[in-house]
């Protein structure tokens, strides 16, 4: 027979939980999202699936394929890239954008391209990387598509590597997050770039663009954009002792209201929120009866580790339900799933987590199993 078995909350993990963030906070930005970078969650969203120009925040796709390719051995960061007539003309200093300062012939290491990139913004950098990895700009372009469909980005089309306007370069707020958060994850060995605050090169030196960099001692990446169709934007991401959060905005009116505004979404996120340990792997549900089997029990535990990012202070508990046969009919394998947990949290979907044993319990033989029958004919167990 299936048996129910309400999970205290209290009992296990005290969990508290609020109500719809979105409503708790305004901004100024024209699109935002506010995600923690462990569990992936949305803190806050503002028109976050909307296809906006992303200006130079679409660098962090060029430079993830960059770093794609770094990390599968087929470039190093001492490989040298020649610079081109087209990436000096388009992407030097007489295109009137962020520029690297490079020169027409000149061969640049790819670690000062990546540098170049990250903390200069520098288009020619970006166009030397695509024409020297892909052989052109636009074959580039097919790399970046490419890498977005395999990491989920459902919003995002792109017509060059800059950033640069173009009424087909694309980007919502929701697949700049989660680029960024990919970029943090898949590739720590480069992260730390993010975060260097200026870089000189031929002798030039310039500084990092991310306000966040100088207003808050916890922020460490990632990218800014401008451009007079795009706005002000940013691309952030602090840690605050193990938690992570990860911020996008788009369309701000000045590079104040920039600061201002990031600055006042990531400390709302740290201060309003906080991870909890909803259940933990190996963590012992129920001991039960099990059928015909060389051993009388078996303990069903929790599969995974259950984490969850939850509002602090406006308690409501979180309500769990276990769900599985009891009793269980021997055979049974170690690792099999005998029942679940189901998981039901306020303002979210509610989901389940597989519950399974512990151990192998073999079948009883013939005399045993008689003697099993019988008993659980007699006495119901």
């Amino acid at each position: 027979m299936k048996f129910k078995y309400i999970v205290s909350s209290v009992v296990l993990s005290g969990v508290i939980l609020g109500t719809n963030p979105a409503l708790a906070m305004e901004t100024q930005a024209r699109n935002a999202i506010l995600m923690d970078y462990d569990t992936g969650m949305y803190l806050y969203t503002k028109e976050a699936e909307k296809m906006v120009p992303p200006a130079s925040m679409s660098k962090l796709m060029t430079v993830y394929v960059l770093f794609s390719k770094l990390k599968d051995g087929s470039l190093s960061l001492d490989d040298t890239f020649t610079v081109s007539e087209n990436a000096w003309r388009k992407g030097g200093a007489a295109s009137g954008g962020s520029t690297m300062f490079l020169n027409i012939g000149e061969q640049v290491k790819i670690e000062d391209l990546i540098k170049g990139i990250l903390i200069q913004s520098g288009n020619d950098a970006c166009i030397v990387v695509a024409e020297n990895i892909s052989g052109s700009e636009d074959e580039f372009v097919h790399e970046m598509d490419k890498y977005a469909y395999k990491l989920g980005l459902k919003n995002s089309s792109f017509a060059n590597a800059t950033g640069l306007p173009h009424p087909d370069h694309r980007m919502s707020v929701e697949d700049l997050a989660i680029l960024a958060r990919h970029i943090i994850k898949d590739f720590p060995e480069y992260y730390p770039i993010f975060s260097i605050k200026e870089f000189t090169y031929n002798n030039i030196k310039q500084g990092n663009r991310n306000p966040l960099l100088y207003s808050m001692n916890d922020a460490d990446g990632l990218k800014t954009g401008h451009t007079e169709e795009a706005g002000f934007s940013l691309t952030a991401s602090a840690k605050r002792g193990n938690r992570r959060l990860i911020e996008v905005m788009a369309g701000m009116s000045s590079n104040k209201e920039r600061s201002e505004e990031a600055e006042k979404l990531m400390s709302w996120g740290f201060r309003e929120f906080n991870n909890y340990e909803v259940l933990k792997a190996g963590q012992k549900i129920a001991s039960v009866p099990v059928l015909l089997g060389k051993q009388e029990t078996v303990d069903l535990v929790v599969a995974e580790s259950v984490i969850r990012t939850l509002k602090k202070n406006k308690a409501s508990k979180v309500k769990m339900t276990a769900e599985y046969d009891k009793p269980i009919k021997a055979p049974i394998k170690k690792g099999q799933q005998l029942g679940f947990v189901k998981i039901e949290i306020p303002g979210q979907p509610e989901f389940e987590v597989p519950l399974v044993a512990t151990k192998d319990i073999s079948e009883q033989g013939v005399f045993g199993k008689f003697i099993g029958n019988l008993k659980y004919l007699l006495e119901g167990h």
